[in-house]
């Protein structure tokens, strides 16, 4: 029997050994995707307990709570912080199989010094043990960060954001690590919500554009990223339920504008082809920016309504969403390919039943502006376990370039999960490891040493524009 989680956890092969510890293991980390909070870098946040920076927004440990039977006052509710942490002790004891008894520990031994096992009968012990360490007046959001062995972050920023935190770090030479904003117009284009109206008031007034009408919302959007553009945003990322292709005229979308403002119904097709011509006009501006373009879709949101107006989106009640029609995002694509306005692209789903159909679509678009130009995003959200991770790695080997791949992101809101990224690398060069000693490829260490560190950091760096 495997001693749990010693130096070679999910290294089955001694080539896998080998090319984690010599090769992955020390690489930096870009963390090209996060919803990290700037302010809490640039004001270099203590946190008074261990509750506070693992449990206070991780929806991931709230789901799996919940489907232990835990009251909700020991989730989100009034219980202390304490009293959270036991729970959720309490729950991870038994939380066999689930990514989050790795991730847990992983973040326990790396940050904490803690090697051993976390359940209702040390809950305690390691409450104290974690409480004292957060005490030092080192440990603070930037020491974490560092400890990490990260150089860049790319956080999730709304074009009506100020980025007075972005400004602060920049000025900040005392933090080594770069901040940077990312493009995330999600708001802007969600004209069926409930508050669009107000949400482009806010955008008119920090861009000094009234807007009336299509029109004017992209010139809005352009001034925007004129800004975002000037604090070195080279990223933008939207959350789509699935990629559409549904054009439409300019008159139509003004029209469709017009009714939005008349607060008349929209139609699905209206929205969608709104969401259609608002994409189609990103895209083309990425392209004349070099900004990369981040597609995250497949998801139902806020699908339990009575959770929703209690504690608001966010929360742990999505789901997998299974409408994607493949052809759609092809089309999309070869409507900004015919006029040489494809960005570089990396598209996500949240659907492991895309990843073929998702490599092979990106392979009718690749060419030689850049390797590897439109990218399978990494295993997201439900997927980022062993099973997701492979099955994810394994489909862009049999159709792709896995050699070509930007990697692991963190997209998380914690300053503990960059551990994500060792268990991604372990998982990955378990991988190819075993691919090696089954004869599948050969002994050829100079090469392997090359993909690994290009996938673990290189690649990332060279794909985004990177400059460290």
């Amino acid at each position: 029997m495997k001693p749990f989680m010693d130096e070679n956890f999910l290294l089955t092969t001694p080539t896998a050994q080998k090319l984690y510890h010599e090769y992955a293991k020390e690489m930096p980390v870009v963390d090209y995707h996060c919803h990290i909070d700037p302010k809490e870098i640039a004001q270099d946040r203590h946190f008074d307990n261990i509750t506070q920076v693992w449990l206070g927004r991780d929806h991931y440990k709230w789901r799996l709570m919940r489907s232990c039977g835990v009251d909700e006052y020991y989730i989100t509710g009034g219980a202390s912080d304490e009293e959270k942490f036991i729970k959720w002790a309490e729950v991870l004891g038994k939380a066999i199989g689930n990514p989050l008894y790795h991730w847990s520990h992983l973040e326990l031994r790396r940050y904490f010094g803690y090697r051993g096992i976390l359940n209702k009968n040390t809950a305690k012990d390691v409450w104290a043990l974690c409480n004292a360490r957060l005490q030092d007046p080192s440990v603070s959001a930037r020491s974490l960060i560092l400890q990490s062995n990260v150089k860049l972050i790319c956080t999730a920023d709304d074009p009506v954001d100020s980025l007075e935190w972005h400004r602060m770090l920049a000025k900040d030479d005392t933090f080594d690590v770069k901040v940077k904003p990312s493009w995330r117009p999600n708001k802007a284009m969600n004209i069926e919500k409930e508050n669009y109206r107000d949400y482009l008031e806010q955008l008119s007034e920090i861009s000094g554009t009234e807007i009336y009408s299509f029109a004017t919302l992209k010139e809005a959007l352009l001034t925007r990223m004129d800004f975002f553009d000037s604090m070195g945003c080279t990223v933008s990322d939207h959350a789509l339920e699935y990629i559409m292709y549904d054009p439409a005229t300019e008159d139509e979308i003004e029209d469709i504008f017009t009714k939005r403002f008349s607060v008349k119904p929209l139609t699905d097709r209206d929205i969608s082809k709104f969401k259609t011509a608002f994409m189609l006009f990103m895209a083309e501006e990425y392209s004349k920016r070099d900004w990369v373009m981040q597609i995250h879709y497949g998801a139902k949101r806020d699908n339990n309504t009575t959770m929703l107006e209690r504690l608001g989106p966010d929360t742990g009640y999505d789901c997998i969403n299974n409408h994607a029609p493949s052809y759609q995002m092809a089309d999309f694509l070869n409507a900004l390919d015919v006029k040489e306005a494809l960005p570089k692209t990396i598209i996500y789903s949240l659907n492991p039943n895309d990843n073929a159909a998702i490599a092979s679509i990106l392979g009718c678009f690749q060419n030689s502006g850049a390797i590897s130009k439109l990218q399978q995003g990494s295993a997201w959200w439900f997927n980022d376990h062993k099973q997701g991770i492979l099955e994810q790695l394994s489909s862009l080997a049999s159709l792709g370039n896995l050699s070509g791949f930007v990697g692991m992101l963190t997209d998380s809101r914690s300053f503990l999960s960059y551990t994500r990224h060792e268990y991604f690398r372990r998982i990955l060069c378990d991988l190819l490891g075993g691919i090696v000693e089954n004869g599948e490829f050969p002994d050829d260490m100079d090469t392997l040493k090359e993909i690994v560190q290009d996938i673990s950091y290189y690649n990332a760096v060279r794909y985004f524009g990177f400059d460290l």
